[in-house]
This record gives structure tokens, sequence and C-alpha cells, in this order.
């Protein structure tokens, strides 16, 4: 469980770079990596996207253990 928690963890944050790069330079990292609307950005935005809900249901049941 440790190892999902890191990988969620990872990609979250690749995910946020990925933003961070959109907002300060309008460049998106993944659309350049695999071509903008491409199947293999649909798939790397996917796995983002559950990795980060993964990770925030994880934060949310820490929480909820230390109250």
């Amino acid at each position: 469980m440790k190892a999902l928690n890191i990988t969620a963890l990872v990609l979250t944050i690749i995910g946020g770079i990925n933003w961070g790069l959109v907002g300060f330079f309008n460049y998106n990292l993944v659309d350049g990596l695999f071509g903008a609307g491409s199947t293999l950005a649909a798939i790397v935005y996917m796995i983002v996207g559950i990795a980060s809900v993964w990770a925030l249901v994880t934060l949310m049941m820490k929480s909820s253990k230390e109250e």
C-alpha cells in the first residue's frame, strides 16, 4: 500500500508541474510528448487524475484517523 501511495503522490506532483508549465509558459508537456488530443495523452491524464483521487482519499483517511 505504501508503494501505491508514493506512486500516486509522484503522479500528482507530475500533474501539478504540468499545470504549472501551462500556467507560466503556456506549454503542455504531456501534449508535447504524446501529441495534443492523442490517445496516449488522454491515458496519461486519466492516470494522473486517478492518482490524484487516490491521494485525496488517502489524505482524508489519515485526517479522520488523527481526530
